[in-house]
C-alpha cells in the first residue's frame, strides 16, 4: 500500500497546535490527501486548547486542486463535497478553537476552509475570491452556508458571478476576517491569540464553539432557552466557581 505524503505540517507549542498547509508549489491547493489529514487531526485532536492554521509560502490556499477533480462523475463530486463538509465541520464544530492566519490567496475552497475557522487573521497581502462561476463550478466545501453567513448572500453572489476579490482591509470591513496585520506578522499574532484562548476554561471554550452556532440557527425563544441552559452548566462547573472566587479575591 502506497504511503500518502504529509500535506499538513503539525507542531505543538504547549497548549497550542500549529498546522501549516504544506504544498507551497501548488499554492497549498486542497487535494484529497490534504483534506483527509485535516479531518483526521480535528476529528481527534491532541491534548491542546487551541490551534492556528496557516499556509506555507506566499499563499494561504488557492482552493480545490482541479487536477484531481476534472474527471470525476456527478456521484463522485457529491461524495467529494460531502467529504469536505465532514472535514470542515470537524473544524467549525470541533473541540478546540481554530485561528486561520491568511496571507496571499484565500480563493474558492481556501476561503471555505478559512470560513470554517473561528477567528481569521489576515495579513495585508491577503485577498479573497470565489471564482467558481468562471470555472463552471459551484461552492462545494460549505461556503454557500458559512461564507454567506459571514458576509451575506448578495456579496457571495457578486463574488461568484463577477470574480470580484476583496483585499484584506475590505474583507475586514465586510466581516470576512476579524483582524488585519502587517505582512509577516500574522503567525505571531495568531499564536498570541491562541495562547489567550488556551488560558480560558476548556469547558467554556467548548460551550462557545458548540452553543453559539446552534443558537444562531434557532428561533428566538429556543435560542434563549439554550443560552440559559448553557449558562447554568457553565456557571456551576467546579473550575468556573474556582475562577470566580479567584477573581473576587483579587478585587478585595
Amino acid at each position: 500500500m502506497s504511503h500518502q505524503p504529509e500535506r499538513v505540517a503539525v507542531t505543538i507549542d504547549g497548549e497550542v497546535a500549529h498546522l501549516r498547509l504544506d504544498r507551497a508549489p501548488k499554492r497549498n491547493a486542497l487535494d484529497d490527501a490534504t483534506v483527509a489529514q485535516l479531518h483526521r487531526f480535528f476529528a481527534d485532536p491532541p491534548a491542546v486548547r487551541a490551534a492556528v492554521l496557516d499556509g506555507a509560502g506566499d499563499h494561504f490556499c488557492a482552493g480545490l486542486d482541479l487536477a484531481e477533480h476534472v474527471s470525476r462523475t456527478a456521484p463522485e463530486v457529491l461524495a467529494h463535497s460531502r467529504g469536505w463538509h465532514a472535514a470542515f465541520d470537524a473544524i467549525a464544530l470541533g473541540r478546540i478553537p481554530v485561528i486561520a492566519v491568511i496571507r496571499g490567496a484565500a480563493i474558492g475552497g481556501g476561503f471555505e476552509l478559512a470560513a470554517a475557522a473561528h477567528i481569521r487573521v489576515a495579513e495585508r497581502s491577503a485577498f479573497f475570491g470565489l471564482p467558481e462561476g468562471q470555472r463552471g463550478l459551484f461552492l462545494g466545501g460549505g461556503g454557500s452556508v458559512r461564507i454567506t453567513r459571514l458576509i451575506g448572500t448578495s456579496r457571495v453572489m457578486d463574488m461568484m458571478l463577477t470574480g470580484r476579490r476583496y483585499a484584506a482591509p475590505d474583507a475586514e470591513r465586510i466581516g470576512a476576517v476579524h483582524y488585519v496585520v502587517e505582512d509577516g506578522a500574522g503567525l505571531a499574532f495568531g499564536m498570541e491569540l491562541a495562547r489567550t484562548i488556551a488560558s480560558n476554561a476548556a469547558h467554556s471554550n467548548a460551550a462557545i464553539l458548540q452553543a453559539l452556532p446552534r443558537i444562531a440557527d434557532m428561533s428566538y425563544d429556543d435560542g434563549l432557552y439554550l443560552e440559559a441552559s448553557t449558562a447554568a452548566m457553565m456557571a456551576t462547573a467546579d473550575e468556573s466557581r474556582e475562577r470566580i472566587a479567584a477573581f473576587l479575591d483579587r478585587k478585595k
